[in-house]
Protein backbone atom coordinates (compact mmCIF):
# COMPACT_ATOMS: atom_id res chain seq x y z
CA UNK A 1 0.00 0.00 0.00
CA UNK A 2 0.88 3.30 -0.80
CA UNK A 3 -0.91 6.27 1.29
CA UNK A 4 -1.39 9.62 -0.15
CA UNK A 5 0.88 8.68 -3.27
CA UNK A 6 -1.41 10.36 -5.42
CA UNK A 7 -2.44 14.40 -5.42
CA UNK A 8 -6.57 14.02 -6.79
CA UNK A 9 -6.90 17.99 -5.90
CA UNK A 10 -5.79 19.56 -9.36
CA UNK A 11 -8.09 16.72 -11.19
CA UNK A 12 -11.27 17.74 -9.18
CA UNK A 13 -13.15 18.85 -11.89
CA UNK A 14 -12.49 16.03 -14.27
CA UNK A 15 -13.55 13.78 -10.58
CA UNK A 16 -17.18 15.32 -10.69
CA UNK A 17 -17.76 15.03 -14.14
CA UNK A 18 -16.45 11.38 -14.16
CA UNK A 19 -19.24 11.25 -11.19
CA UNK A 20 -22.03 12.45 -13.49
CA UNK A 21 -20.80 10.71 -16.32
CA UNK A 22 -22.01 7.35 -13.73
CA UNK A 23 -25.10 8.69 -12.99
CA UNK A 24 -26.41 8.94 -16.90
CA UNK A 25 -24.91 5.93 -17.33
CA UNK A 26 -26.78 3.79 -14.35
CA UNK A 27 -29.89 5.74 -15.93
CA UNK A 28 -29.72 5.43 -19.22
CA UNK A 29 -27.83 1.72 -19.21
CA UNK A 30 -25.79 3.24 -22.32
CA UNK A 31 -23.13 5.38 -22.70
CA UNK A 32 -22.13 6.38 -26.41
CA UNK A 33 -24.72 9.49 -26.37
CA UNK A 34 -22.54 10.75 -23.77
CA UNK A 35 -19.45 10.58 -25.35
CA UNK A 36 -20.86 11.53 -28.70
CA UNK A 37 -20.87 14.79 -27.35
CA UNK A 38 -19.00 17.69 -24.74
CA UNK A 39 -16.98 17.26 -23.04
CA UNK A 40 -15.81 14.46 -24.79
CA UNK A 41 -16.49 15.42 -28.07
CA UNK A 42 -13.67 17.94 -28.50
CA UNK A 43 -11.01 15.38 -26.23
CA UNK A 44 -11.59 12.77 -29.07
CA UNK A 45 -9.98 15.22 -31.99
CA UNK A 46 -7.86 12.06 -32.78
CA UNK A 47 -9.65 9.58 -31.74
CA UNK A 48 -12.98 8.90 -33.77
CA UNK A 49 -15.77 7.09 -32.54
CA UNK A 50 -16.85 4.84 -35.27
CA UNK A 51 -19.76 1.75 -33.42
CA UNK A 52 -20.63 0.96 -30.48
CA UNK A 53 -22.14 -2.52 -29.64
CA UNK A 54 -24.85 -3.67 -26.99
CA UNK A 55 -23.22 -6.08 -24.79
CA UNK A 56 -25.89 -8.89 -25.41
CA UNK A 57 -23.39 -12.15 -24.88
CA UNK A 58 -22.06 -10.36 -21.38
CA UNK A 59 -24.41 -10.91 -18.94
CA UNK A 60 -22.93 -7.73 -17.27
CA UNK A 61 -21.67 -5.91 -20.31
CA UNK A 62 -23.80 -2.67 -21.11
CA UNK A 63 -22.34 -0.93 -24.15
CA UNK A 64 -19.34 -1.56 -26.11
CA UNK A 65 -17.37 1.50 -28.16
CA UNK A 66 -15.04 1.56 -30.80
CA UNK A 67 -12.39 3.64 -31.90
CA UNK A 68 -9.48 4.27 -34.23
CA UNK A 69 -6.16 6.50 -33.50
CA UNK A 70 -5.42 8.92 -35.70
CA UNK A 71 -2.51 11.12 -36.77
CA UNK A 72 -3.34 15.18 -37.26
CA UNK A 73 -3.62 14.82 -40.95
CA UNK A 74 -6.40 11.75 -40.46
CA UNK A 75 -3.76 8.95 -41.45
CA UNK A 76 -5.06 5.88 -39.03
CA UNK A 77 -2.28 5.13 -36.59
CA UNK A 78 -4.25 2.11 -34.60
CA UNK A 79 -7.54 0.68 -35.45
CA UNK A 80 -9.58 -1.37 -33.40
CA UNK A 81 -9.61 0.54 -29.86
CA UNK A 82 -12.00 0.12 -27.24
CA UNK A 83 -14.05 1.49 -24.17
CA UNK A 84 -16.66 -0.96 -22.43
CA UNK A 85 -19.00 -0.46 -19.73
CA UNK A 86 -19.85 -3.07 -17.52
CA UNK A 87 -22.02 -3.91 -14.02
CA UNK A 88 -19.10 -5.36 -11.97
CA UNK A 89 -21.32 -7.98 -10.63
CA UNK A 90 -24.69 -9.88 -10.90
CA UNK A 91 -26.68 -8.34 -8.10
CA UNK A 92 -29.20 -6.16 -8.52
CA UNK A 93 -28.45 -3.74 -5.27
CA UNK A 94 -24.86 -2.97 -6.53
CA UNK A 95 -24.27 -0.25 -8.86
CA UNK A 96 -20.95 -0.82 -9.19
CA UNK A 97 -19.37 -0.16 -12.69
CA UNK A 98 -16.16 -0.19 -14.92
CA UNK A 99 -14.74 1.35 -18.38
CA UNK A 100 -12.28 -1.02 -19.35
CA UNK A 101 -10.06 0.04 -22.11
CA UNK A 102 -8.08 -2.12 -24.95
CA UNK A 103 -8.17 -3.30 -28.11
CA UNK A 104 -8.91 -6.15 -30.64
CA UNK A 105 -11.13 -9.41 -29.35
CA UNK A 106 -12.04 -9.22 -26.28
CA UNK A 107 -10.54 -12.73 -24.55
CA UNK A 108 -8.49 -14.10 -27.79
CA UNK A 109 -5.76 -11.27 -28.79
CA UNK A 110 -2.43 -11.01 -27.04
CA UNK A 111 -2.51 -7.55 -25.95
CA UNK A 112 0.82 -7.97 -24.91
CA UNK A 113 2.04 -8.35 -28.29
CA UNK A 114 0.93 -5.18 -29.65
CA UNK A 115 2.34 -2.50 -27.54
CA UNK A 116 1.60 0.43 -30.01
CA UNK A 117 -2.32 0.08 -29.67
CA UNK A 118 -1.80 -1.10 -26.10
CA UNK A 119 -0.48 2.59 -25.73
CA UNK A 120 -2.73 3.98 -27.93
CA UNK A 121 -5.90 2.26 -25.71
CA UNK A 122 -3.83 4.52 -22.63
CA UNK A 123 -4.64 7.33 -24.55
CA UNK A 124 -8.23 7.13 -25.22
CA UNK A 125 -8.42 6.73 -21.30
CA UNK A 126 -6.49 9.89 -20.83
CA UNK A 127 -9.16 11.20 -23.28
CA UNK A 128 -11.90 10.47 -21.70
CA UNK A 129 -10.71 10.07 -18.04
CA UNK A 130 -8.03 12.93 -17.90
CA UNK A 131 -7.71 12.36 -14.15
CA UNK A 132 -5.62 9.20 -15.22
CA UNK A 133 -2.78 12.07 -15.26
CA UNK A 134 -2.83 11.66 -11.11
CA UNK A 135 -1.22 8.65 -11.90
CA UNK A 136 0.41 8.57 -14.90
CA UNK A 137 2.13 11.92 -14.60
CA UNK A 138 2.71 11.75 -10.45
CA UNK A 139 6.31 12.12 -10.05
CA UNK A 140 6.63 9.51 -6.87
CA UNK A 141 4.88 6.90 -8.79
CA UNK A 142 6.92 7.05 -11.94
CA UNK A 143 10.31 6.94 -9.99
CA UNK A 144 9.14 3.97 -7.54
CA UNK A 145 7.92 2.04 -10.78
CA UNK A 146 11.13 3.24 -12.37
CA UNK A 147 13.23 1.59 -9.99
CA UNK A 148 10.76 -2.00 -9.49
CA UNK A 149 10.67 -1.90 -13.38
CA UNK A 150 14.11 -1.03 -14.35
CA UNK A 151 12.90 1.48 -16.92
CA UNK A 152 10.00 4.07 -17.94
CA UNK A 153 6.44 2.35 -16.90
CA UNK A 154 4.24 1.47 -19.04
CA UNK A 155 0.21 2.12 -18.08
CA UNK A 156 -1.39 -0.48 -19.63
CA UNK A 157 -4.82 -2.20 -20.23
CA UNK A 158 -6.70 0.54 -17.94
CA UNK A 159 -9.89 0.20 -16.04
CA UNK A 160 -11.45 3.10 -14.77
CA UNK A 161 -13.79 1.83 -11.77
CA UNK A 162 -17.10 3.26 -9.63
CA UNK A 163 -17.31 0.95 -6.76
CA UNK A 164 -20.70 1.80 -5.25
CA UNK A 165 -22.57 0.86 -1.65
CA UNK A 166 -23.05 -2.92 -1.30
CA UNK A 167 -20.83 -3.47 -4.34
CA UNK A 168 -17.18 -4.75 -5.07
CA UNK A 169 -15.06 -7.37 -6.18
CA UNK A 170 -14.81 -10.70 -5.21
CA UNK A 171 -11.36 -12.27 -4.41
CA UNK A 172 -9.12 -12.76 -7.57
CA UNK A 173 -5.90 -11.75 -9.73
CA UNK A 174 -5.05 -10.28 -12.75
CA UNK A 175 -2.36 -12.23 -14.19
CA UNK A 176 -2.00 -11.47 -17.79
CA UNK A 177 1.36 -12.07 -20.00
CA UNK A 178 3.36 -9.30 -20.53
CA UNK A 179 2.61 -7.57 -17.39
CA UNK A 180 4.21 -6.92 -14.21
CA UNK A 181 1.59 -6.30 -11.79
CA UNK A 182 -1.14 -3.50 -11.44
CA UNK A 183 -1.84 -0.31 -9.83
CA UNK A 184 -4.51 1.42 -8.20
CA UNK A 185 -5.69 4.68 -7.06
CA UNK A 186 -8.02 5.88 -5.58
CA UNK A 187 -9.48 8.94 -6.41
CA UNK A 188 -12.51 9.47 -4.47
CA UNK A 189 -14.80 7.96 -1.98
CA UNK A 190 -12.47 5.04 -0.14
CA UNK A 191 -12.60 1.16 -0.47
CA UNK A 192 -11.75 -1.73 1.95
CA UNK A 193 -9.43 -4.99 0.24
CA UNK A 194 -8.25 -7.98 1.09
CA UNK A 195 -4.72 -8.82 -0.76
CA UNK A 196 -2.12 -11.08 -0.43
CA UNK A 197 0.15 -13.57 -2.64
CA UNK A 198 -1.52 -16.79 -3.39
CA UNK A 199 1.31 -18.92 -1.82
CA UNK A 200 0.29 -17.21 1.35
CA UNK A 201 -3.16 -17.28 0.45
CA UNK A 202 -2.94 -20.55 0.17
CA UNK A 203 -1.69 -21.34 3.41
CA UNK A 204 -3.99 -19.32 5.49
CA UNK A 205 -6.90 -21.31 3.70
CA UNK A 206 -5.32 -24.27 4.80
CA UNK A 207 -4.85 -23.18 8.37
CA UNK A 208 -8.02 -21.78 8.67
CA UNK A 209 -10.26 -24.44 7.73
CA UNK A 210 -7.78 -27.26 9.46
CA UNK A 211 -8.45 -25.21 12.37
CA UNK A 212 -11.80 -26.92 14.58
CA UNK A 213 -12.72 -24.14 15.96
CA UNK A 214 -14.02 -22.95 12.23
CA UNK A 215 -15.87 -25.71 11.91
CA UNK A 216 -19.22 -23.96 12.15
CA UNK A 217 -18.22 -20.82 10.06
CA UNK A 218 -17.44 -23.33 7.61
CA UNK A 219 -20.64 -25.36 7.60
CA UNK A 220 -22.81 -22.18 7.09
CA UNK A 221 -21.34 -21.58 3.46
CA UNK A 222 -20.38 -25.05 2.58
CA UNK A 223 -23.26 -27.02 4.36
CA UNK A 224 -23.43 -30.25 2.15
CA UNK A 225 -21.29 -32.77 3.93
CA UNK A 226 -19.54 -33.74 0.67
CA UNK A 227 -18.40 -30.07 -0.48
CA UNK A 228 -16.89 -30.20 2.59
CA UNK A 229 -14.81 -33.71 2.20
CA UNK A 230 -13.89 -32.51 -1.11
CA UNK A 231 -12.60 -29.45 -0.18
CA UNK A 232 -10.25 -31.46 2.51
CA UNK A 233 -9.58 -33.85 -0.42
CA UNK A 234 -8.00 -30.60 -1.93
CA UNK A 235 -6.27 -29.39 0.61
CA UNK A 236 -4.35 -32.39 0.82
CA UNK A 237 -2.57 -31.44 -2.08
CA UNK A 238 -0.53 -28.29 -2.71
CA UNK A 239 -0.69 -28.65 -5.92
CA UNK A 240 -4.21 -29.52 -6.34
CA UNK A 241 -5.07 -26.61 -4.37
CA UNK A 242 -3.19 -24.09 -6.72
CA UNK A 243 -4.41 -26.05 -9.68
CA UNK A 244 -8.01 -25.68 -8.33
CA UNK A 245 -7.93 -21.94 -7.35
CA UNK A 246 -7.18 -21.33 -11.55
CA UNK A 247 -10.49 -23.34 -12.58
CA UNK A 248 -13.23 -20.88 -13.33
CA UNK A 249 -15.17 -22.62 -11.07
CA UNK A 250 -13.56 -22.63 -7.92
CA UNK A 251 -16.74 -22.90 -5.47
CA UNK A 252 -15.49 -24.53 -2.86
CA UNK A 253 -12.59 -22.53 -1.94
CA UNK A 254 -14.74 -19.57 -3.26
CA UNK A 255 -17.25 -19.90 -0.65
CA UNK A 256 -14.70 -19.82 2.07
CA UNK A 257 -12.61 -16.34 0.88
CA UNK A 258 -15.98 -14.38 -0.32
CA UNK A 259 -18.69 -15.45 1.88
CA UNK A 260 -17.26 -16.94 4.84
CA UNK A 261 -16.74 -13.70 7.51
CA UNK A 262 -14.95 -15.58 9.46
CA UNK A 263 -11.95 -15.97 7.22
CA UNK A 264 -12.37 -12.41 6.03
CA UNK A 265 -12.18 -11.96 9.88
CA UNK A 266 -9.18 -14.14 9.88
CA UNK A 267 -7.17 -12.78 7.24
CA UNK A 268 -7.75 -8.99 8.98
CA UNK A 269 -6.60 -10.35 11.62
CA UNK A 270 -3.42 -11.44 10.20
CA UNK A 271 -2.79 -7.94 8.50
CA UNK A 272 -3.64 -8.33 4.87
CA UNK A 273 -6.73 -5.95 4.85
CA UNK A 274 -6.27 -2.32 3.73
CA UNK A 275 -8.24 0.96 3.52
CA UNK A 276 -7.40 2.86 0.71
CA UNK A 277 -8.98 6.92 1.18
CA UNK A 278 -8.58 9.53 -1.43
CA UNK A 279 -4.88 9.83 -2.60
CA UNK A 280 -4.01 6.22 -1.92
CA UNK A 281 -2.40 4.06 -4.06
CA UNK A 282 -1.98 -0.18 -3.89
CA UNK A 283 1.07 -1.92 -6.24
CA UNK A 284 0.35 -5.48 -7.03
CA UNK A 285 2.57 -7.98 -8.60
CA UNK A 286 0.75 -10.37 -11.11
CA UNK A 287 4.65 -12.38 -12.05
CA UNK A 288 2.58 -15.20 -12.87
CA UNK A 289 0.22 -17.87 -11.73
CA UNK A 290 1.83 -19.29 -8.98
CA UNK A 291 3.84 -15.72 -7.59
CA UNK A 292 0.50 -12.85 -7.66
CA UNK A 293 -1.32 -11.47 -5.41
CA UNK A 294 -4.90 -12.11 -5.20
CA UNK A 295 -7.59 -9.28 -3.82
CA UNK A 296 -10.93 -8.45 -3.05
CA UNK A 297 -12.19 -4.72 -3.41
CA UNK A 298 -15.23 -4.08 -1.55
CA UNK A 299 -16.86 -0.13 -1.28
CA UNK A 300 -16.88 2.21 1.89
CA UNK A 301 -19.49 4.97 2.84
CA UNK A 302 -22.56 5.59 1.01
CA UNK A 303 -21.11 7.23 -1.93
CA UNK A 304 -19.73 5.87 -5.27
CA UNK A 305 -15.92 6.30 -5.08
CA UNK A 306 -13.50 6.71 -8.20
CA UNK A 307 -10.85 4.48 -8.89
CA UNK A 308 -7.95 3.54 -11.60
CA UNK A 309 -6.66 0.26 -12.33
CA UNK A 310 -3.61 0.21 -15.06
CA UNK A 311 -1.52 -2.61 -15.70
CA UNK A 312 2.17 -2.46 -15.59
CA UNK A 313 4.67 -2.82 -17.90
CA UNK A 314 8.31 -1.68 -18.84
CA UNK A 315 7.88 0.71 -21.73
CA UNK A 316 8.75 -0.55 -24.75
CA UNK A 317 11.06 1.47 -27.54
CA UNK A 318 8.70 1.66 -30.19
CA UNK A 319 6.31 3.61 -28.00
CA UNK A 320 8.39 6.59 -27.20
CA UNK A 321 7.89 7.29 -31.23
CA UNK A 322 4.13 6.58 -31.26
Amino acid sequence: MLPTMIDATPFRQQIRQSHHLLRQVLEAEAMSPFFDAEPYLSRLRNLPLLASSAEEHDKQGIEKLYFDAEANDGEVIAEGLWCKASWLSFHDEDASLRFRFSFGMEGFEDVAADPLRQQRAGRLCDALFPESAAVTTAEPVLALLANILGGEPAFVERIVYFNAPNGGAQMHHDVERGHAGVIYAQLSGSTFWLALAKPILMDELTAFIEDKSNSHAIERVLPDTAARSELNAILSSREALAEYMEEPDHELVEAIMDRCPAFIGHLCGRGYGYILQAGDAILMPQRDLDNCVWHAVSCLGDEPGEGLSFALRRKVEDEDHA
